[in-house]
């Protein structure tokens, strides 16, 4: 990095302590655990912004149950 900009960032408690583990099993420190992955993160972002992947699509509604098995609990799958 030619500049570097020093920033404040606020993060729950539970993410600094992973990041602290994760730094430390990677034999870096905290600042150079996080630009590392801050960079992949961006590197792995397809050209002109969005995400990655597209959003998966939501799961099919359930097939109604037929009229004259409604309320037989006898009747649905285990």
């Amino acid at each position: 990095m030619d500049e570097e900009k020093r920033i404040t960032l606020r993060i729950p408690a539970d993410v600094h302590a992973r990041l602290t583990e994760q730094a430390a099993r990677d034999r870096r420190s905290l600042n150079s655990e996080i630009v590392y992955l801050l960079e992949a993160a961006l590197d792995a972002d397809p050209p002109g912004g969005g995400s990655a992947a597209p959003a998966p699509a939501p799961a099919p509604a359930p097939a109604p149950v037929p009229a004259p098995l409604r309320g037989r609990s006898d009747s649905y799958p285990a």
